[in-house]
């Protein structure tokens, strides 16, 4: 058998299809859970969504991550709950945050193609690469930002980026732990 390249795969091992459906429900409820840990901030409120969003595409890697980013949104806009404060509806999906939702489906698939090519391989490699990936999610966040609001690009990294900043930084810490301990217990486990 091929090394296996997520955590998921590690524990695992081969995935039936609905095994991987579960796999991206259970990414899309631990997004919508870490959505509901928030900090009301205008625009754009501080949530855990982008460590639940790192950590699903870390574990179950690109394709099974985004999946799961876009079942979350699906969910959302079909009515349920999941958004930040139990928001819903295809508002927010336009709304001020929404260039950093549907940025969430980039950030889970590019944190699962860190693992994959194994880039994402200890707890320094790792952080480095999620705060590469988390810094690009402020690109369509930012953009859209200006597009729907009166801020020009100046004011909305203001308000949308640098009180942020050092949150994401332990949000991708976290998940460097996290991650390289998931693979380190396994790896005991296993010996």
């Amino acid at each position: 058998m091929a090394q296996a390249k997520t955590l998921i795969q590690a524990t695992l091992g081969a995935q039936s299809l609905g095994a991987k459906v579960l796999i991206v429900l259970g990414g899309s409820v631990l997004i919508a859970l870490g959505a509901q840990v928030s900090v009301p901030m205008l625009p754009v409120p501080m949530t855990l969504q982008t460590l639940a969003v790192l950590l699903v595409g870390l574990t179950a890697g690109s394709r099974l991550g985004g999946s799961a980013v876009l079942a979350y949104l699906g969910q959302g806009a079909m009515g349920l709950p999941v958004f930040a404060g139990g928001a819903f509806g295809l508002a927010p999906l336009m709304g001020p945050t929404a260039g950093f939702l549907w940025g969430f489906v980039a950030l889970a698939f590019a944190a699962g193609w860190l693992v994959e090519s194994g880039l994402a391989r200890g707890i320094w490699r790792t952080l480095a690469g999620l705060l590469a990936i988390s810094a690009a999610l402020y690109v369509p966040g930012l953009l859209w930002l200006t597009a729907v609001t009166p801020l020009d690009l100046a004011r909305a990294a203001q308000v949308g980026m640098v009180p942020f900043l050092l949150g994401d930084a332990v949000k991708a810490l976290i998940a460097a732990l996290i991650v390289s301990g998931g693979w380190a217990a396994l790896s005991a486990r296993r010996s």
